[in-house]
């Protein structure tokens, strides 16, 4: 397995540092494990995957539509090894048919083509939370030696997904960043005009477009911008009167 191991590091190493966006990156990551795991296992097996993040909705990702959704189904559910997985932190194994857990999920998966269910949680610290939903038809293909493999996957799966949220992180915080310096400015330019034209302080400009803001239920930088595009006094003139 260590070689198997060296190569999906790397495979996994190319997804972050070509990646254009999260769910990119999951679609990748899925990809990989199911290709790992049919291979381990001898037999087809497909893999999904939901991410969640603090003040962002989740994203959902997998190497089969049908694996998706049924990853789907046991989210809005919360009820199937996955979720037990991700509430736990241990892999968990839907497989034996006299298995009565989690009826309503077990629902869901009786109308597809699987059979066995492993739920797999990568750890990603406190800032996020996913679990690896393996899928496969027929019992018996998630052996204790196959769930081992999956376990190591899902270890170096989750150093690069935690590697790939700091990069998008930090991406959207200099979007973040550049455009609360944009707002900055539309707002200074704007408190510049009106103090020109109206004779007055930089606080009373200020609380002037606030109450425009206010009053018109827009949002201050969409104030300051129609003032700076009214520089020429065409719409400048009558600002101030609604």
């Amino acid at each position: 397995m260590e070689r198997d191991d060296a190569s999906n590091f790397e495979q996994l190493h190319d997804l972050v540092a070509d990646m254009d966006d999260i769910r990119g990156l999951l679609e990748g990551i899925t990809g990989i494990a199911a290709a790992a795991m049919t291979r381990t296992a001898g037999t087809q097996v497909e893999c999904a995957v939901t991410l969640y993040r603090r003040r962002r909705p989740p994203t959902i990702a997998g190497s089969d539509d049908e694996a998706i959704l049924l990853d789907g189904h046991e989210q809005r559910l919360a009820d199937g090894p996955c979720t037990d997985a991700l509430q736990s932190g241990e892999p968990s194994l839907l497989d034996a048919p006299s298995d009565a857990r989690w009826p309503a999920f077990r629902k869901e998966l009786e109308a597809t083509s699987f059979d066995s269910v492993l739920g797999v949680p990568l750890d990603l610290g406190s800032e996020a939370s996913a679990a690896l939903n393996f899928f496969a038809a027929g019992a018996g293909v998630f052996t204790g030696e196959v769930s081992k493999d999956a376990g190591e996957f899902a270890q170096v799966a989750a150093r690069a997904l935690r590697l790939g949220l700091r990069i998008a992180g930090a991406e959207l915080k200099a979007v973040d960043l550049e455009a609360a310096m944009s707002h900055r400015t539309a707002i200074d330019m704007a408190r510049g005009i009106i103090m020109a034209q109206s004779r007055c302080s930089g606080e009373e400009a200020f609380n002037l477009l606030r109450d425009v803001s206010s009053r018109r239920n827009e949002k201050l930088y969409d104030v300051a911008r129609s003032v700076v595009a009214g520089i020429d006094g065409s719409a400048t003139s009558t600002f101030f009167e609604s």
